[in-house]
C-alpha cells in the first residue's frame, strides 16, 4: 500500500503496523515530504516488508543523487528497498524545484540507465563513462565510491500515464506502478499494449511468459466501510479524487476509454475557478464503479481478483483523501 504518513511523527509505528498486517510491500510518496527519510526509520521498526517510494519525483534529481539514495536504502533495510520514480508535470519540475524539462520520455530512459550505470560502476569497480543526452556521468574516484552492495541492485520501478512513458518503462525499468486512475478495461486497451511494446523493444519476455520477471503493480482505489456513513465518506472522497485527475489533460485518456472525455474541459474550468469540492459532482456513480473497487470490507478482495485477473497478480490499495484507518486488515487477508 502506499502509507498516508503526513504526520512523520507516526512512521515509527504506522510502517510496522502495515507489516504486522500482512502487507507485503509499503511505499512513501513525494508530496508534502520527501519520500526517502520515512524509509530509513521504517527500516529500523520492521522486519521483512519490502519498502519504496511511489513514487519520488525522478526530474527534481539526478542519476547520482538517485543512484547514492538508494545504495544507501538497500543497505540500511537490508536489501528490501524499492526505487520508484516518476517524471511529474513542467510546471513542477520548472517552478518549483527549478530543474529543465525537455523531452521527459527520452530523460526517463537516460535516468534509469544512468543509475544502472553507476551502480555497475561500483559494483564491477569499472571506470565510469556513462554520456547520454541529459545526463553525463563519467567522474568517479574512491573518496565517493561505496563498492559493492552485499544485498544486490535495488530494483528500479518507474510510472507514467501515456503510451510513450507506459512503454519506456517495458524498455528498461523492473516494473511499472500503474496510476489509481484505471480500471479493467483501460489497463487491458492502454497500459499492458504499452508494456509489451517496451518490453518487445528490448528483447525482453513478454507480461505472459512465465519467463517475465516485470513487476506490474496496479494501484487500486478502494472505497470501503462497515457502516453506510463510512462507505459514503469514502465513495465522495474518491468522487473528488477522480474529478481533480479530470483537470489533467494526460490523464483524459481513461476519461475517453469510459465516454467521458467531454468532462475533461468542464473539470478543468471549474478547477481552475476553485470549485474543487463542488465539481465532483460531475464524476457519476457508473464511471466511479469502473475505477474504484466498491464494497464492505469482505467484499473488496474477490472484486480485486476478478479486476486483476490476466493482468497482474500485484496490487497496491490505496484511498488517499480517505485512507482506512484499519489499512484495510481485512481486504489483505482476503488477498493472501
Amino acid at each position: 500500500m502506499t502509507v498516508p504518513t503526513d504526520d512523520l511523527s507516526s512512521v515509527r509505528t504506522l510502517y510496522r503496523e502495515i507489516e504486522d498486517v500482512g502487507y507485503d510491500r509499503a511505499f512513501s510518496f513525494e508530496a508534502k515530504h520527501d519520500p526517502f527519510l520515512p524509509l530509513a526509520t521504517a527500516a529500523e521498526h520492521t522486519d521483512h516488508i519490502q519498502l519504496g517510494t511511489a513514487i519520488a519525483i525522478a526530474f527534481a534529481r539526478t542519476p547520482m543523487t538517485l543512484a547514492n539514495i538508494g545504495w544507501d536504502l538497500q543497505t540500511l533495510t537490508g536489501g528490501r528497498f524499492t526505487l520508484g520514480l516518476g517524471s511529474q508535470i513542467a510546471p513542477h519540475i520548472t517552478q518549483r524545484f527549478s530543474m529543465p524539462w525537455s523531452d521527459p520520455v527520452g530523460r526517463m530512459r537516460e535516468l534509469v540507465l544512468g543509475i544502472r550505470a553507476i551502480w555497475d560502476a561500483w559494483t564491477d569497480g569499472t571506470r565510469l563513462s556513462f554520456d547520454g543526452d541529459f545526463y553525463t556521468h563519467t567522474r568517479m574516484i574512491p573518496a565517493f565510491d561505496p563498492g559493492p552492495n552485499e544485498f544486490g541492485r535495488p530494483p528500479i520501478l518507474t510510472a507514467g500515464f501515456g503510451p510513450a512513458m507506459t512503454a519506456v518503462s517495458g524498455e528498461v525499468a523492473d516494473g511499472f506502478l500503474v496510476h489509481p486512475l484505471n480500471s479493467r478495461r483501460s489497463l487491458l486497451e492502454l497500459t499492458v499494449p504499452a508494456i509489451e511494446r517496451g518490453l518487445a523493444a528490448a528483447g525482453r519476455p513478454a507480461l505472459t511468459d512465465p519467463a517475465s520477471t516485470f513487476d506490474l503493480t496496479a494501484v487500486t482505489i478502494v472505497v470501503t466501510g462497515r457502516t453506510a456513513e463510512e462507505l459514503d465518506r469514502s465513495r465522495e472522497a474518491v468522487r473528488q479524487q477522480l474529478a481533480f485527475y479530470g483537470t489533467t489533460p494526460a490523464y483524459r485518456p481513461v476519461f475517453d476509454v469510459h465516454d467521458r472525455g467531454e468532462l475533461h474541459p468542464e473539470l478543468k474550468r471549474r478547477g481552475a475557478a476553485g470549485e474543487w469540492v463542488a465539481m465532483a459532482e460531475l464524476i457519476d456513480d457508473e464511471f466511479l464503479e469502473e475505477i474504484a473497487v466498491i464494497g464492505e470490507p469482505h467484499e473488496i478482495a474477490p472484486k480485486i481478483r476478478a479486476r486483476l485477473t490476466g493482468i497482474t497478480d500485484r496490487v497496491s490499495l490505496v484511498n488517499n483523501r480517505a485512507p482506512d484507518p484499519g489499512h484495510f486488515a481485512e481486504v489483505v487477508a482476503g488477498l493472501a
